[in-house]
């Protein structure tokens, strides 16, 4: 086996070690959000908040942060939104949520990370190690075996379903 093939096969083994962590993280974290549009994994939470009096419904909605906030129903003072009422006139506010359990939320927030997370580093690092996965697993076995041949065969087909995923 050439020098190249045995780094290559130490790195990949490794890195793969090292990243056993993080793998965990995106494999979960990622299945979960393939349902962020359902309820699946979601628990409810009833808020109780006394918000600054006779808010309009904008000013309501930032300061719950609740996307898409319609006011249903006003009765005096009261304004009945769908996930809780609000009251115009002392500011007190009940309202529910729906969000993931404390751990999910922490998975969720570190794969969905951006430059404007502090840990967007580690998003970065983590697909440049996949893209050296990719690579490097063509140096674990020689070219000339069966194994290898094999292998490519498969790539193919991998690449092939991918392409039919995204393009159709």
């Amino acid at each position: 086996m050439s020098g190249m093939n045995q780094k290559m096969r130490i790195w990949h083994r490794y890195l793969g070690f090292y990243l056993v962590g993080i793998m965990t993280v995106y494999a979960v974290s990622g299945t979960v959000l393939i349902f962020r549009r359902t309820d699946t994994f979601k628990q409810e939470k009833t808020y109780e908040k006394t918000l600054s009096p006779n808010l309009t419904e904008e000013n309501l909605t930032k300061e719950l942060s609740i996307k898409g906030l319609k006011i249903k129903d006003k009765k005096g003072d009261l304004l009945v939104f769908e996930e809780g009422i609000y009251n115009s006139f002392t500011g007190e506010t009940t309202y529910t949520k729906k969000g993931y359990p404390w751990v999910l939320d922490k998975l969720i927030n570190l794969h969905k990370a951006t430059t404007n997370s502090p840990v967007y580093w580690l998003n970065i690092f983590f697909g440049a190690s996949l893209l050296f996965f990719v690579i490097s697993s063509f140096w674990m076995f020689l070219p000339n075996t069966d194994v290898f041949k094999k292998g490519l065969y498969f790539s193919l087909a991998g690449i092939i379903m991918t392409l039919v995923i995204l393009f159709l």
